[in-house]
């Protein structure tokens, strides 16, 4: 807990007006917490912490103008020190792992805001490091798995927006032989089935987003 002289100041950031306004009021309800600013993107999320030096963030991922982990990194870059919570909808185990690699603290599903958002807060102003215990899992599930390159995720994004092989050979400059053995080493990391469960295991681990 925070001692009498010191509120916990938070800046939230997201592009939703209603999560923001949400976690706004549940903050209000708390005696050692202070609502000091808000952002609806990673831009002004990184102008604000510079202005504010508040003592958590929390950070949305998926916005407008700047994505939350370029935000996370540019914050870190010019703050070392900075606590930053990631409170997303994205449970993704490739995502966290770029979030918590980027240099944020905590990793929250927005689904358990009202549950964990608050001990969350206090956890990582005092130092500490919080990871969602069904996050953490997936995480561990995947540690041992080999990773996509990044012409292999190139390839899955390019797979997920629905391109044949031919029209992902010509927007990678590469030719068809290449982009198949890209999509059978991607099948085989990923352990997918075929083309489609392997986009979709893509987007549900974070490994790419449309």
């Amino acid at each position: 807990m925070t001692d009498a002289t010191h509120l916990i100041r938070i800046l939230s950031v997201d592009d939703h007006p209603l999560v923001r306004s949400g976690i706004g009021t549940l903050i209000t309800t708390q005696s050692d917490m202070q609502l000091v600013g808000e952002a609806s993107t990673g831009k002004e999320a990184v102008q604000l912490h510079r202005e504010l030096n508040p003592d958590v963030t929390l950070m949305d991922l998926q916005m407008p103008d700047m994505n939350g982990l370029d935000a996370i990194i540019a914050i870190r870059s010019e703050d070392p020190t900075a606590r930053i919570i990631v409170l997303t909808t994205y449970s993704g185990d490739a995502l966290a792992q770029r979030a918590l690699k980027a240099g944020a603290q905590a990793y929250v599903l927005k689904s358990l805001v009202r549950t964990e958002i608050l001990n969350t807060i206090r956890a990582v102003y005092e130092g500490e490091r919080r990871v969602q215990a069904d996050v953490a899992a997936e995480i561990a599930k995947h540690t041992a798995d080999a990773a996509l390159t990044t012409r292999e995720i190139e390839v899955l994004r390019l797979i997920a927006s629905g391109h044949a092989n031919k029209e992902i050979s010509a927007r990678l400059f590469i030719n068809e032989e290449t982009t198949k053995t890209h999509i059978k080493n991607i099948l085989a990391k990923l352990g997918a089935k075929d083309r489609t469960h392997a986009a979709s295991l893509g987007l549900k681990r974070g490994i790419i987003s449309l």
